[in-house]
């Protein structure tokens, strides 16, 4: 038995040696998944990484916004193939944190409640599950605005007071600026209903479920929201352009499109590939009717199966937490700070040469303070899916929209049951 004993005991050290090495291999590799233009951001922080941890390799994997949410998807569901940190924009939020397979940052050694103060209050928030964890930190966010053409404007005899002061006087100066310059008030329709169902949320609500998990699309939020975007329609002042094709960026550029609602985030977009052309013509506003509306945002998260979650939470506190960090991904690829210590720069005081010299990035500032957390739910992106289905229905054939809005509370209605 003694030979046996030997060569088991051999093995038993070989493995022990193995999984050492192993795991100091692995110590020395943070492996980071994310998707444009968090990418290029993450790149940029690298060197101020490496003075910290200069044994520490930063492994990116970068794919493109839809593949990226998929394969995550995928990794979280199967645990494997998962890296150390992954990013997670604010629409995938709730599917992903209702999940339990992402470490809940409540939790030490991450404590993040502790700077909970430092964030936007609406971003961190939104991070938030009914239980109280805390699935990710946020690192950017996208304050709503309304970006117009100040040159149809004029030509029109419409002031910005009278497209902004409400959403009725909003279409109404739609239909002055059609007759006078020929030009749409908006790329789609589906533009008014993807902000009004932002607004006028009651206290515990998301978008399309209350905290208990109730179906509220029939409410009357969604009921204006159709109503406007037919109106919108029925009077032909849409192009029926989608957002990102080709058609959509040559309208900025002709002026075929006089109003454009997203987050502040376009703006740069605009400037630098969508519409350059147009340098000067643009204006910023607050959402009409004081609608302060959030469009996207950037999360870190960590995967329970993380090998690396000293080093990974170490990595994300740097691109939320470091105010320089942050600046440096606001002037660089316009990535709306979270953190609120970045809110107070210089760099907010000065001029957007694309947008005729207007200090724009204080309108964005207030409408950070103001806009106000929206519960994410995980059929949330189903619901967006069914909902922007049947405003179709209205749009195109004319369904009628307490039958419409009906039928999108039926189908979630099952979903949620199952």
């Amino acid at each position: 038995m003694r030979p046996h004993f030997d060569r088991s005991l051999a093995r038993l050290v070989f493995l022990c040696v193995f999984w050492a090495c192993s795991s100091l291999a692995w110590a020395g590799v943070l492996s980071i998944s994310a998707y444009p233009a968090v990418d290029e951001i993450i790149k940029a922080a690298l060197p101020e990484w490496k003075k910290k941890h200069p044994d520490v390799e930063i492994k990116l994997v970068s794919r493109a916004f839809e593949d990226h949410h998929t394969a995550m998807t995928t990794a979280l569901s199967t645990s494997s193939n998962l890296p150390d940190v992954m990013t997670l924009e604010v629409s995938y939020l709730g599917r992903f944190a209702s999940g339990g397979g992402l470490e809940d940052l409540t939790q030490a050694p991450y404590n993040i409640a502790s700077t909970q103060a430092l964030f936007v209050p609406f971003a961190f928030k939104q991070a938030s599950n009914q239980s109280g964890a805390v699935l990710g930190a946020p690192t950017d966010i996208g304050p709503g605005s309304l970006l117009y053409r100040t040159d149809i404007l004029k030509k029109a005899g419409v002031s910005e007071a009278e497209l902004t002061q409400s959403w009725d006087s909003f279409v109404k100066s739609g239909v002055k600026i059609k007759a006078a310059t020929g030009a749409y008030l908006l790329a789609d329709a589906r533009d008014i209903k993807d902000i009004l169902i932002r607004t006028n949320l009651k206290p515990g609500e998301g978008l399309y479920f209350d905290a208990s998990g109730k179906v509220l699309v029939d409410s009357p939020r969604f009921v204006r929201a159709f109503e406007l975007a037919k109106k919108v329609r029925d009077q032909k002042l849409d192009g029926k352009i989608r957002a990102w094709s080709t058609e959509w960026s040559q309208g900025f550029k002709n002026g075929q499109i006089t109003a454009q609602m997203s987050g502040a985030w376009l703006a740069g977009h605009m400037a630098n590939w969508l519409a350059p052309s147009t340098q000067g013509l643009w204006r910023a506003a607050q959402l009409p009717e004081q609608s302060w509306a959030a469009w996207g945002g950037t999360f870190y998260a960590i995967p329970k199966a993380s090998k690396n979650k000293v080093l990974a939470w170490e990595f994300i506190q740097l691109m939320t937490l470091n105010r320089e960090m942050q600046l440096a991904a606001f002037k660089v690829r316009d990535a709306f700070p979270a953190l609120l210590g970045a809110h107070t720069d210089a760099f907010y005081d000065q001029p957007i040469a694309f947008l005729g010299g207007q200090k724009a990035r204080l309108l964005w500032r207030e409408a950070a303070l103001k806009i106000k957390a929206v519960e994410v739910h995980k059929l949330d992106p189903i619901a967006d899916e069914i909902v922007t289905l049947e405003l179709d229905k209205v749009l195109n054939h004319g369904k009628n929209i307490p039958l419409a809005l009906a039928d999108a509370k039926a189908l979630l209605e099952r979903r949620v049951r199952r």
